[in-house]
């Protein structure tokens, strides 16, 4: 539990002291998203399927602290994304991010009280494939988000 806390701090420190490149509306239908997306996969990866789970196979009232781990991951991750990069730089720029992710799982999965994380059959080698998936339909989700924020109309009713 102690691991978790002091990861939700310092992650949500620093997604709130870095020098923002997104807007705060972004930044919370970001955060909106993960939580939803998170949950979904959470529901069948570790309660139906087992594969992993927090603390305890049952459900915990601490688990809830997790929600508040991966959205200031995910805001840190798009602040500094390579739009306008070449492919070769967002390549690096996700490989970076997988191997630290990969740490950090290794991390979680130390025994408590500083790990909260269990693997049933899931292995860090699911975590290797599945992350950067996750990452990419995360990067899509944003980008599909700052299109509609372009194209709505409500924003230009609220200039005038």
């Amino acid at each position: 539990m102690i691991g978790l806390i002091i990861a939700t701090v310092i992650f949500n420190l620093i997604a709130l002291k870095i020098k923002k490149r997104i807007s705060l509306s972004l930044m919370h239908q970001i955060w909106v998203f993960t939580i939803a997306f998170q949950t979904v996969f959470d529901v069948f990866v570790d309660f139906k399927y087992h594969g992993y789970w927090y603390f305890s196979k049952n459900i915990d009232w601490q688990e809830a602290l997790a929600l508040f781990l991966v959205p200031p991951v995910n805001i840190v991750f798009l602040n500094y994304f390579p739009y306008k990069k070449t492919f070769m730089k967002k390549i690096l720029y996700m490989t970076g991010w997988e191997i630290i992710l990969l740490l950090y799982e290794v991390i979680a999965l130390l025994p408590e009280p500083w790990g909260y994380f269990h693997y049933g059959w899931w292995t860090l080698w699911h975590s290797l494939v599945i992350n950067p998936f996750l990452l990419l339909i995360l990067l899509g989700y944003y980008k599909w988000i700052v299109k509609l924020e372009k194209r709505s109309t409500v924003s230009s009713a609220f200039k005038n």
